[in-house]
Order: C-alpha cells, then sequence, then structure tokens
C-alpha cells in the first residue's frame, strides 16, 4: 500500500484505475486519422466502446474490425486485447522485468490481488510463467493457424491472421478479421467445419479461460490430481460440466438443420466459445428462444478466477450449488471434494451472484425500453457484456448512446470485478463489526 497526499491508495483502486487508463489511452490511439480506414469517421464514442471491448477482452463491437480499421487499429487493438487479458497489473510488471527495476511489497500485493493468487509468497516467479506462457501459447496457436489460414489469405494476411487470432482467442476476446466489405460481422461463420481453425481455437480459449493458477498447478504437479489446490480441482470440473451440458444442447436441439456428423464441431465450439470467447461459427439469431436463454445464462458464468476470462467465474458458481446442496442436506458446512469452504467465501459467492442478476436484468431492461426492442435481445446483449463474452444476436452496432454507455460499464464491471470495484469505491479503513442481538426470521 501507499500514500497519496492524504489519502491511501489500495490495491484495488491501483487495478481498476489501471483498466480505466488503459482503455482511455487506447480509446486516443484509434481516434487517429490512421487507425481507420476512411479518416475521421471513428468518432469518440465508436472508439470509446470498441478499446473499452478490447480491454475487457469482450467482442462486441460497433464497427467490424476488419472492414472499419487499418492495420494501425488492428495492431492497437491487439495490444488492448493483449494486456487486458493478462491484466494491466501483470503487463506494468512483465515492463518493470525488463527494465531490471526491483519489485517492491506493495507492487506484489497489487500483482497478488490481479490474478487472484492465494498468497503474495512466489507471486514474483508465478508472473514471470504467466507472461511466458502466455506468449508461447500464443505462439504456438499462431503457427498452428498457419497451414488454415495462409491458404485461404495469402502468406501476408495469413500470418497477421493467425497471429491476431491466436491472441483475441487465448484472450477470450472475441475479435475477428473475418469480415468484408458487404458482409460484416461475419465472425467466423465461413470456418464452421473447418477442423483446423476450430480445434485450434477451441484449445487456445480453453487454456486461456480456466486461470493461470491452474496453468500453475498443472505445471508442479503434473496429472497428480490429488495434489492439486482445491480451486484448481474446482475450475477444472466446473469448467469441464459447463462445456458438455451446452454442446449437448446445441447437438441435440438447435443445429438439428444439420446432418449429425456436421453438427459436432459447431456444438463444441458455440459451448466452449461461451466461456466468455466470444466468437461464433453459426448465425445466433437463427436459434430458438430456448436456446438463446441457455446461452445467456451460461455467458454470465464466465471463466476461472486469474484467467484472461471475465464474468462471474466458474468457481463462484460452483461454491453456490453446493452452499444449495448443504442446505438440502441439512449441513452446517459446505464442501467439495472432501474439502471445507470457507464462509467468507461463500458470502462473496451470493454477493456476486445478486451484483450479476441485478446488472444484468435491470440493464436489459433499460436498453428494452430505450431501444424499443425485445427484452430477450437485449438481455442476450447485457448477458453477453456482463460476462465479457462478446456474442451479440447483432444489434450492437444500431444502438444509442445511452445503451452503449450501459454496455461499456457492463464490459469494466464483468472484466475488472464487481467486488474489486466495490472495495475500490470504499475507505481502506476496515469497518468495525459489532455483534448485534440474534433473531431469527423464516426464509422459504
Amino acid at each position: 500500500m501507499r500514500f497519496l497526499g492524504k489519502y491511501r491508495i489500495t490495491t484495488f483502486q491501483i487495478i481498476a484505475v489501471g483498466f480505466v487508463t488503459l482503455i482511455l489511452a487506447g480509446t486516443l490511439l484509434l481516434m487517429l486519422p490512421f487507425a481507420s480506414r476512411t479518416p475521421g469517421t471513428a468518432g469518440f464514442q465508436d472508439c470509446l466502446f470498441t478499446a473499452t471491448s478490447a480491454v475487457c477482452v469482450t467482442g462486441l463491437v460497433v464497427r467490424d474490425t476488419a472492414t472499419s480499421w487499418t492495420p494501425f487499429g488492428q495492431a492497437v487493438i491487439l495490444l488492448l486485447i493483449q494486456v487486458g487479458g493478462m491484466g494491466v497489473v501483470t503487463a506494468a510488471v512483465s515492463i518493470s522485468f525488463l527494465s531490471g527495476r526491483r519489485i517492491g511489497l506493495m507492487q506484489r500485493s497489487v500483482m497478488q490481488e490481479s490474478i487472484a493468487a492465494p498468497q503474495v509468497g512466489g507471486i514474483v516467479r508465478l508472473t514471470r510463467f504467466i507472461v511466458s506462457a502466455s506468449f508461447a501459447i500464443e505462439g504456438i496457436g499462431a503457427l498452428l493457424l498457419l497451414p488454415s489460414l495462409v491458404p485461404v489469405f495469402g502468406w501476408g494476411k495469413g500470418i497477421w491472421y493467425s497471429v491476431f487470432h491466436s491472441v483475441s482467442a487465448f484472450c477470450n476476446a472475441g475479435f475477428d478479421l473475418m469480415g468484408t466489405p458487404g458482409q460484416e460481422f461475419a465472425s467466423l461463420t465461413g470456418f464452421s467445419q473447418h477442423i483446423g481453425v476450430n480445434v485450434v481455437l477451441i484449445l487456445l480459449i480453453t487454456v486461456g479461460g480456466i486461470g493461470f493458477l491452474v496453468w500453475n498447478d498443472i505445471r508442479e504437479h503434473g496429472l497428480r490430481w490429488k495434489l492439486y489446490r482445491l480451486q484448481t480441482k474446482v475450475a477444472l470440473v466446473t469448467s469441464g460440466i459447463l462445456v458438455l451440458l451446452p454442446a449437448l444442447w446445441f447437438f441435440l436441439a438447435e443445429l438439428t438443420d444439420l446432418p449429425a456428423g456436421q453438427r459436432i464441431l459447431p456444438a463444441l465450439f458455440q459451448s466452449v466459445t461461451l466461456r466468455t470467447a466470444g466468437f461464433n461459427t453459426v448465425d445466433l439469431s437463427r436459434m430458438s428462444g430456448t436456446g438463446q436463454t441457455v446461452m445467456v445464462g451460461w455467458m454470465l458464468v464466465g471463466g476461472s478466477p486469474g484467467s484472461t476470462a471475465g464474468g462471474m467465474k466458474t468457481t463462484t458458481v460452483a461454491v453456490l450449488l453446493m452452499t444449495a446442496w448443504s442446505v438440502f442436506r441439512r449441513r452446517d458446512n459446505v464442501s467439495f471434494l472432501g474439502r471445507r469452504i470457507a464462509e467468507d467465501t461463500v458470502r462473496n459467492a451470493v454477493a456476486i451472484l445478486m451484483m450479476y442478476v441485478l446488472l444484468f436484468y435491470l440493464s436489459g431492461a433499460a436498453i428494452s425500453l430505450i431501444e424499443g426492442l425485445p427484452l430477450l435481445t437485449c438481455l442476450f446483449e447485457t448477458g453477453s457484456a456482463l460476462g465479457t463474452v462478446g456474442l451479440t444476436l447483432g444489434i450492437t452496432s444500431g444502438l444509442s448512446l445511452p445503451s452503449r454507455l450501459i454496455l461499456i460499464v457492463l464490459m469494466f464491471l464483468g472484466r475488472v470485478g464487481g467486488l474489486t470495484l466495490i472495495y475500490a469505491a470504499q475507505s481502506v479503513r476496515k469497518a468495525q463489526n459489532s455483534t448485534l442481538p440474534l433473531e431469527k426470521i423464516t426464509v422459504g
């Protein structure tokens, strides 16, 4: 911690301010005349929305990335995705590594909060591992995409597209360069049956979304499940279930117009992309209302803590489900895989759920009222923004300024974390908890 004048700056405030600063810097860069293909057409609103979506690794866009932005503008977006995906603090500390500066205790504390590490000890070594592993995985992903994209786009575009989509997928951003004049916002619909593109992007999205701490556990313990931390086990089990269930739903109920053999890749890809990646290989507007509702619920969950993904997080949902299960079985403690869950973790999970549900519904209702659009369509948009997913039913670019501002706030909250912003807005002085008289009330 440190002091600025008479005010003490908390780690949560540093994280929040870091994201705001990066968004504003990205907005200014995108406003430069040579950032857009038609100079002067990218106003402050469009640039702010695009920069927020990139930094918050969401993927909602009001301008098609391929046809609206020049290579410079696309490079700015890619840089914002990279820094936002790894975390502003992680990126800043990486610069300190390269410059040879010593990392102080305050910086270590901020790093701990930024990547959701359990302790300060070993945080510098863990951050070095995160940075080096991230670049290595993105590089491998780009190389694996080359054989699929170079034959389609040529060497120049093929290399650039491979790098861009590898970083975008690993950071769970969902930005793509597949749009063409007359067919903007196409995402990856042209590659729905392409095994190479689908498999590589699925792996990148999954690895980026399971969390840096999970990587570290696997690096240290290999495949020895019993030695993993509880958070790693919860993240892996929950992520697996959250991918399997919607994949089955898409295969059995939503993609029935395709032969069974051609449903496998689209079903799996759309399930994985709900973990906050934001790419789509099928036309989402053609899905049933039930399917879209299912997708909204899954989008709000998001990825795992300390990852490139946003949302409520897989561990939050797991704790909530285990809490309900313990109540049904009349147990005093919440447990998972033979371990007891701390009470403050349960309280935080409940608070996060209430916060996300309220923001999701109230924002969706507000946009529906402002735009005169169906409520489900607007809820799909707010769920995508709050979960930092980036999937859309095609209404983003046509929204008015008030609705765009709502989505900007939701994307920011979804990436930084609701509790982080609440703690950032509070004084660093810890509230004095007094014990009040106990009185029971009936619920349920």
